[in-house]
Parts: C-alpha cells; sequence; structure tokens
C-alpha cells in the first residue's frame, strides 16, 4: 500500500507572536527611571567605557598639571567630550558647566544646564586607584533636579532626583540610601577631602580627636554618596567647585541627611561661595556645627 506524505505547511508567525529577547537587568532598571534620568545613566555608562581602558593604561596617558595637587589627563577630556555630545544628542537645548571647557549657555529659552564632572578623583585615577567618578547632574536656576554618579571601575552608579529619593543601582537591583542613624560622636567614621586649605586642616585638628576615624578618599562626590548610604557618619570640605559637589548634595538631601556651609547656611550656592561643606546625619548635626565653630 502506497504511503501518502503530506508536506506541512509552514505559516510564518506574526510579528506580534514572535518571542522577543528577554530584558536584562540593566534594562528593567531603566525602565523604571524617569526619561532625564535614562539620559544622564546611559551618558555616564557610555563615558565609562573609553575610562575603564584608559585605567588599565594609566602610565601612558598624557597628564598635565593645572595647580597644586591638580591634574588633567586626556582621559577627563574624552570622558567630558562623550558626555556632552551625548547629552546634547538627547538635550540639545540644555546649557553646559563642566570641569575643563567653557561654558555653554542653553538655547531657545531654555533654563537647564548640565552640571559635569569628567573624573571626580583625578589623582586617584592617574594612581590607578578605583576610587572616583563620573558626575552628571542637571539644575535650574540654583536647584539641583536631577543627578548621577559612577564609577566604571566598582561599577558603583548613585543616582538621585528631586522628591524621589537616593538609590544605588546594583547589578540585582535597585538599592535605596539612607544616612546613619549614629548620634555618638565618638563612634563616628568622618570623610574629608583633606588637609587641602588653612580651614581645612583648623576644623580637621578639631574633629579628629572627638571622633572615631576620618578618612580623605580624593573624590568630593565618593565621599558624600558615602554618607548618603550611612557609610560615612560625616563629611567635610573645603576648596571645591559646583561640579564637585551638585550630585553629593542631592544625594545627601534625598537620603534624609543634612548638608551646610560652615554657618549653617544651606543653599548650594552659599556652599560653593564659602568654600566649606559639613554633611551628616541629623542627629549629629548641631554637634559637628559647634564643634566646627567653637
Amino acid at each position: 500500500m502506497a504511503t501518502i506524505t503530506e508536506k506541512r505547511r509552514i505559516t510564518p508567525r506574526k510579528q506580534a507572536e514572535r518571542r522577543e529577547r528577554p530584558k536584562t537587568r540593566e534594562e528593567i532598571m531603566l525602565d523604571s527611571l524617569s526619561p532625564l534620568m535614562t539620559i544622564m545613566v546611559r551618558a555616564v555608562r557610555k563615558a565609562g567605557r573609553r575610562m575603564l581602558r584608559d585605567f588599565g593604561e594609566v602610565s601612558s596617558l598624557q597628564v598635565s598639571r593645572k595647580g597644586p595637587g591638580d591634574f588633567v589627563s586626556n582621559a577627563d577630556m574624552m570622558a567630558e567630550k562623550t558626555l556632552i555630545e551625548q547629552l546634547s544628542t538627547d538635550k540639545p537645548d540644555f546649557g553646559f558647566i563642566t570641569e575643563e571647557s567653557e561654558r555653554i549657555e542653553p538655547k531657545n529659552g531654555c533654563s537647564y544646564y548640565w552640571i559635569i564632572d569628567p573624573i571626580d578623583g583625578t589623582t586617584n585615577f592617574l594612581h590607578a586607584l578605583p576610587c572616583f567618578s563620573i558626575s552628571v547632574a542637571v539644575m535650574e536656576g540654583d536647584d539641583v533636579l536631577a543627578g548621577v554618579s559612577f564609577n566604571p571601575v566598582t561599577n558603583e552608579l548613585y543616582y538621585a532626583e528631586k522628591g524621589r529619593g537616593s538609590f544605588l543601582m546594583t547589578p540585582t537591583g535597585n538599592v535605596r540610601l539612607r544616612v546613619s542613624g549614629r548620634n555618638d560622636l565618638s563612634c563616628s567614621l568622618i570623610g574629608s577631602n583633606g588637609y587641602n586649605s588653612t580651614r581645612n586642616r583648623q576644623v580637621i585638628d578639631k574633629v579628629i580627636k572627638e571622633v572615631a576615624s576620618v578618612r580623605y578618599n580624593g573624590s568630593t562626590t565618593m565621599a558624600l554618596a558615602s554618607v548618603a548610604a550611612g557609610q560615612f557618619d560625616a563629611d567635610i570640605a573645603t576648596r571645591f567647585k559646583l561640579w564637585d559637589i551638585a550630585v553629593g548634595s542631592l544625594l545627601i538631601k534625598e537620603a534624609g541627611g543634612y548638608i551646610s556651609n560652615f554657618k549653617g547656611e544651606r543653599e548650594l550656592m552659599d556652599i560653593v561661595n564659602a568654600q566649606e561643606m559639613i554633611t551628616c546625619n541629623m542627629p549629629l548635626k548641631q554637634t559637628f556645627l559647634d564643634l566646627i565653630n567653637s
């Protein structure tokens, strides 16, 4: 008996029925962010890929000195160039205030500025110490609306939006940041940007006698992120610029912390103009201000 073989007719699936590639954890986390924050995260990650390669070749980087203890490398310049190009593509009307380039004013009546520090902690970077970050904030007037700080070596990405909290983005999810609850000064761990001014030396000499220990980590943004995460109980700094503290100031505020200059003035530009800053949790606020001004 003859066997009749029927040819199976294969009907292509409709576009909607095709199986889509599962999203990565990072893509899922990006979907949870605001459009503005998504732009910032993608920009710092793009700049971070090139910086990660440069970090492995720091001995061959071109470096010049800006001032005592201040350096700039071609890695700074390339990171800033990448950030400006990427952010300009996504938000062409925004202005720029950056560490290495001249100020760029907003266009077409826009009132927003990107605040960029391509490598906060350049000296650490140039000595292959993995404590530095790429920092981007967005400001309207004197108000920081959002900020991102990214360390491409450790893959630590801190971010905050005004009124929405501070977070650390990890490969497994977002961790909400909270300042410490420690209220005993003698048990407190304090960060600082070092003996970089007479005023800071005077303050540190007072503080170091009263606390558990003081740490100089060489990156103001990373120190402020450590306060926001409850790792440092406080941080004391002098001699800094807007781009050094724009992201960190928002991380602190959104994590429930306190930030002011040594007089107790809390507006960001008052802190920048005074060139002095104290950040801590609320229980330690008055104790620190009294100690600093004693």
